[in-house]
Formats: C-alpha cells, structure tokens, sequence
C-alpha cells in the first residue's frame, strides 16, 4: 500500500470526499483500528436500504455501541443525506463524545437537496488518484500519462487489463453515479457530453461549440459540467486577471480528475503517447496541473491556480497566487532540454509582472536559468513551489 499524504483531523469529525476509487476506504482502514472504529458502508444495496427506510436505525444502532468505540466511519453519505441531521444532533448532544468520519464520491444529492453539512463542525477534506510523491519509485511518467494514478491501476498485471479497468470505471461512473442516482433525465446527451468534454480535457471551455457537438443547448452544457465537478469528476481552473469582476467574465478551462479516466472517456486509450508530440505535450501538462492541484489541496495553503491568456491568444499554462509571496507563472515543457528560445512567451510577461516570479517545469533533467526564469525538472519545480 502506498502512504498517503493527505492530513486528516485527529479529533474533529470531518467529511472526506474523492471521485469513486480514489483509495478513501483503504486510507480509513489503515487510519483507524476496527479497536475502536464501527464501520458502515452504504454502497452495500442492504444497508442502504436499511438507514433509508429507517433512519432512526442509525442512531440506535450508534447509541448500542462500547463507551470503547470512538469513531464512526460511514461510507458514501450522500446515498443518505438524511442521516448527517442525526449525526449533527449525536455531535451535539451526545454523552460519550464520538468522532464521525463521512465519505462521498458526489456532494450533487448534498448540495440539491441542502443537506445538513454540521454547521461547521465538520471540517471538509479532499483525496485524489495517487500523486507522484506518494508512489515515489513507483512513479512511472509515461505509465501515469498512459493510464493515470488510481491506486487500482497499479495493482493490475499489464496493459490489456488497465484498459479494460478503465473502460469499466467509465461504464460504473454512467450507471452508478448518473443513472442510478437519475442526475439527468436522458443519458444519451449526457454519454456524448462526456465524450466530447474529456476530449477537450485541459483546454478553454466553449459551450456553445460542445453544444453544438452533443446536440444540445449551451445551458445543458453548463450543467452537464456541474454534475462533473459535483461528482468529483473534474475541477475547473478559472482565467487570472488581478480583477475578480473580470476573471468570471472569460471561460475557464475544465480539468478531469485522472488521465486514464479522461482517456477512457474519450475513447483514446489506444492512442500511444509519443515522445515529442503535441498529444504528449498535452497530457504531461495536464498531469503537472493535476500535481499542483492536488499537492494544492494536500497541503492547504490557500494558493489560487488560474491560467493567463491574453487577446492575441499568448498563454501561461498556470499562475500561482500566493498570499503574501510573489505571484509565481509557469510554463510546462515536455521537452527533455529547455533552451532559452522555447521560452519567449514566459519572458514576454516579465514587464507586466515585474515582481513575479516565472519557471518551467520541463522533463530537463538540468536545472537552469535563464535571466529571471528558473527551468527546473519537473518534480523538482513542484517541490520548491
């Protein structure tokens, strides 16, 4: 197993949320001990069905428990939204305080049906597909460009089987998330949606060309890409202007959550990533964001990622802000030698962000500088950043 690096509160309830086979179940069961832990999970049909008809059953249940059981783990709340009031009323009013650990691979039936998300008494944590410091010498580039970082991936013996995981991951998320949870009413739209979104994973929004293209209205769209983010299938990185009015008013980019899930999803697995492509290039600057995000996430900084794009289409991959410290813009390279010519475009800000501070994070495995640009090899970029 690998070693998380998510920190998760020690005493405080909280929630833990991540896209369905991101590892939540192995995290807890190797964070906690069955010694003092009871555990629930309702993606078992029977359980479900149990707390659902009788929601009373839970907190019965509960109050039955040994004084020795401290900690309740309950996976998959949202297939029970009606069960976190109890949570919050044992939270309160319990004699032998107990510390609730709530799971969910989707926050659509929490938000829309305004569930009870504890007042603030439960504190809300992310966990994502394996990063490259936690695989650490497992970590294989053109393997996590190829297949991405769900922990399942790495357990499967060769390439036949990965695709075949991941076609099936697709297949689950269409019938387990959407359907079964009746997200949108007709799922055609919505398999063609996915389709053409993860094909343009990474890139500038345009609604009306995806509309277009699924045969729907820009309005669907928009909401089609709210169920992703909602379900935990994707995040979006918004356009960086030093004016929040101005930032909402240009389309964001839209990033899925796995590179092998997108593939899938996109139906490109058997598309080989060639070195010195641009569908190489694509996808190792799409997994340095998704690194940055979730190292982001991990760590909680309060950091802010957007992306610079100017009128005449001159492009930052990513720009960092960062309370109190210099803005940091980044080019990504999959280049294995950076020479200072690949690097005009970041050198044409310098004059408008004069205290900044600009890097490349490249395959190079040289570190070098280049005026007021520092190329570093890209795991060594995130690491000092």
């Amino acid at each position: 197993m690998f070693q998380r690096t998510i920190k998760l509160p020690k005493t405080q309830s909280f929630f833990l949320f991540g896209p369905r086979g991101s590892g939540k179940s192995t995290l807890l069961n190797d964070r906690f001990s069955v010694k003092d832990t009871h555990f629930i999970n309702l993606l078992i049909p029977s359980e479900e069905d149990r707390f659902a008809r009788s929601p009373e059953l839970f907190q019965a249940e509960i109050e039955a428990l040994s004084p020795k059981i401290t900690n309740i783990v309950v996976d998959e709340i949202q297939k029970v939204p009606k069960l976190l009031d109890l949570v919050h009323h044992m939270i309160e009013t319990a004699k032998n305080k107990r510390r609730f650990i709530l799971t969910g691979s989707s926050a659509r039936k929490l938000k829309r049906g305004k569930a009870n998300l504890l007042a603030g008494r439960g504190v809300t944590k992310n966990l994502f597909p394996l990063t490259q410091l936690e695989l650490a010498d497992a970590f294989d580039l053109d393997s996590a460009l190829a297949w991405g970082t769900l922990p399942k991936i790495f357990s499967l013996k060769n390439d036949e089987e990965r695709m075949e995981f991941l076609q099936s991951y697709a297949l689950t998320y269409l019938k387990e998330e959407i359907q079964l949870e009746q997200l949108v009413r007709n799922l055609d739209p919505f398999r063609r949606f996915l389709e053409v979104a993860a094909q343009s994973d990474g890139k500038v929004v345009n609604y009306l060309n995806i509309a277009r293209d699924t045969g729907t209205d820009s309005k669907t769209v928009k909401s089609y890409y709210e169920i992703l983010e909602d379900t935990l299938v994707g995040f979006y990185l918004e356009s960086f202007h030093t004016s929040v009015r101005k930032r909402i008013k240009v389309s964001p980019k839209f990033y899925f959550f796995d590179l092998g899930v997108s593939r899938a999803l996109s139906r490109q697995l058997t598309m080989k990533a060639a070195k010195s492509t641009s569908y190489y290039g694509e996808l190792f600057e799409r997994l340095v964001v998704l690194e940055l995000y979730r190292q982001e996430s991990y760590l909680n900084r309060e950091y802010r990622l957007t992306f610079l794009q100017t009128e005449d289409d001159a492009e930052i991959d990513v720009v960092v802000e960062r309370p109190g410290k210099p803005l940091a813009l980044i080019e990504i390279k999959s280049t294995h030698q950076v020479r200072e010519d690949m690097l005009r475009r970041l050198a044409h800000f310098q004059k408008d962000f004069p205290k900044a501070s600009f890097y490349c994070f490249s395959n190079d495995p040289i570190e070098k500088k280049f005026g007021k640009i520092s190329a570093l090899p890209w795991r060594k970029g995130l690491s000092v950043l």
